[in-house]
């Protein structure tokens, strides 16, 4: 046997490492085998030494469970994948192909004419995805606009229209806009003079101001007679819009514009308002066909009283309309103790005079009132008054019945004429080109995130854009969500209502659970043994009488059958009964 050890590296478990130790010391002889001894005693302890950290450590894993890792999103700029018009999406981090404006808004003071608020490419503050850039409305109380180029004119032809884009209030919304506009395609359009004036074909998107929640969708339409445009409003949503403002989300709103005059209105691609171009838009797209002639005039002796008084109804002669409606009570009786010498409320005796009181200047200092307190146990103090109740004699002013109006004519209305301005728009659809997109606003809040605007007549096109774009912030957002029992702690500081329905939800169920668990209908026998210790009224005893009724069950059928012999003897029938048993013992 070699008296020399090699060093092995061997990762074993905490055992093996032990049974190793232990081998090598039973396995040392010779000259040298003190030494090695001591060097499997050292390896041994070293071994122990690690058993222990090891198990250190388990136990602090134990008592320290690491969180579950956060689901992570990476993000990808979206790529438009067929045909659009227009799709911007920031990543490339400058405002490139997008014109700010250089022009003074008309009619307002100088301070504020300028279009002078700022914009910014840059990531939202409490981004989920880093990489993701957007346009952001930086200032506050000041007119901003910019705007961007379409690839091509879109032309309202047999094509649907597209446009969709994302919002993010971040720090809020208290008063200001944050709706796009497309702007018409007209050969003086210069988008360093965008301004308000501006002509546009659609503005679309959300705006607010104090408790105001709107979502607007206008359209400019032109009248084929004057050739004049008036702005066509759709009609306000039924949804509630308030949380797409408040809840600091990313929100995706969308506009759907069919050839067949339809349209649709959609929030993170939920229906929130449709309808049709002809019918749902204010004011309407077609004036009405005929119109009140503004020269007919009412006749003077035209009679709208449906109703008239009786010319020949008189007033009763003891009709009396100068009676009180109320009258002392002859029958009231003072009540007796009634302190008619006493005050109800007297001068305070504990008050004192303020020191700075100058009676020149402030007049005799009185104390103040307080209630009598003689009369507390009194039914009352000062003179008294008897109390007032309804006259029976009392009528009123006499008034002559209502009768109907024998002239009555009805309510008078001009008659109607043709409408001289009247026309008939089927195809409002066919709406003025459009060759650019703007923001042009006004906003009292900062920090207005803009992302992914997009135009195309493809549904699907669009569809994947936003889940390429928005469904990855959403998705973000939700991983980064709290779980339920936060989110319901957060809705009740914003609503402490709530705490109600969570205390009712939780603990009516408990107290139903309580009273069903500890409270039932007890059992005849329980009743029947409680009354007796309630009467202490002597009791049958139910086991011997259900033996004796079985017993005379029995009997009943042997006699029947014709078993039972007549001449048994007396002991033989005193032993078939077990009352008679007892009977007989006793």
């Amino acid at each position: 046997m070699s008296n020399s050890f090699p060093l092995v590296s061997v990762d074993y478990g905490a055992e093996d490492a032990v049974m190793c130790g232990a081998a090598l010391s039973e396995s040392v002889s010779g000259p040298h085998g003190v030494r090695a001894q001591e060097e499997a005693d050292d390896m041994e302890m070293d071994v122990e030494d690690a058993i222990d950290d090891m198990q250190e450590e388990d136990v602090e894993e134990e008592k320290a469970p690491s969180p579950p890792p956060v689901p992570t999103v990476t993000y990808k700029a979206p790529e438009p994948m067929g045909e659009h018009y227009f799709a911007e999406s920031f990543d490339k981090g400058t405002l490139q192909g997008w014109v700010l404006s250089q022009a003074k808004k008309e009619g307002i003071d100088e301070d504020i004419a300028k279009y002078d608020g700022k914009w910014e490419v840059e990531e939202m503050k409490d981004t989920k995805l880093p990489g993701d850039k957007g346009l952001v409305l930086k200032s506050k109380a000041k007119h901003h606009a910019v705007s961007a180029l379409l690839l091509r004119p879109f032309t309202f032809d047999t094509k649907p229209l597209i446009v969709q884009y994302e919002v993010n209030f971040q720090t809020g919304i208290d008063c200001g806009g944050a709706y796009v506009k497309l702007l018409s395609q007209t050969p003086d359009l210069d988008l360093e003079e965008f301004v308000d004036k501006t002509p546009y074909t659609i503005m679309f998107g959300p705006d607010k101001c104090g408790e105001d929640y709107k979502l607007h969708f206008i359209f400019r339409h032109k009248n084929p007679k004057t050739g004049e445009f008036e702005e066509k409003h759709a009609k306000k949503p039924d949804a509630d819009l308030r949380t797409y403002y408040t809840d600091k989300k990313t929100h995706l709103f969308t506009l759907v514009l069919n050839p067949d005059n339809s349209f649709e209105i959609l929030i993170d691609q939920t229906v929130v308002n449709s309808g049709s171009l002809l019918n749902d838009m204010t004011p309407p797209i077609n004036p009405p066909a005929e119109i009140e002639d503004p020269d007919d005039h009412k006749p003077e002796d035209w009679d709208e009283r449906p109703k008239i008084q009786d010319p020949d109804s008189v007033k009763p002669e003891d009709w009396d309309e100068d009676a009180p409606a109320k009258i002392p009570d002859e029958d009231a009786v003072k009540p007796d103790g009634w302190l008619d010498d006493e005050p109800e409320y007297i001068g305070d005796p504990d008050a004192l005079k303020p020191d700075d009181w100058d009676e020149d200047m402030d007049g005799a200092w009185e104390a103040p009132q307080i209630p009598n307190p003689v009369c507390e146990t009194a039914p009352g103090c000062g003179p008294w008054e008897r109390p007032v109740i309804d006259n029976p004699n009392y009528k009123g002013k006499w008034k002559p019945p209502m009768i109907d109006n024998p002239n009555y004519q009805g309510v008078w209305k001009p008659r109607k004429i043709p409408n001289p301005d009247f026309f008939e728009d089927l195809h409002p659809f066919r709406m003025t080109p459009f060759s650019a997109v703007g923001l042009e606003l006004w906003s009292m809040s900062a920090d207005i995130f803009f992302d992914n605007f997009f135009v195309t007549s493809d549904r699907n096109v669009a569809e994947r854009w936003a889940a390429d774009g928005w469904g990855l912030k959403k998705a973000a957002e939700g991983a980064a969500e709290p779980g339920l029992v936060n989110q319901m702690i957060t809705a009740a500081e914003e609503r402490p209502w709530l705490w109600i329905v969570y205390v009712l939800t939780v603990a009516l169920p408990l107290v139903l659970i309580i009273v069903f668990c500890c409270t039932g209908k007890k059992s005849p026998a329980s009743t029947s043994a409680a009354e007796y210790k309630k009467t202490d009224a002597p009791q049958p005893d139910v086991k011997e009488e259900a033996e004796e009724e079985e017993a005379e069950e029995e009997d009943a059928k042997e006699e029947e059958s014709g078993l039972i012999d007549k001449h048994k003897s007396e002991d033989d029938i005193l032993r078939r009964s077990p009352r008679n048993r007892k009977l007989r013992k006793d």
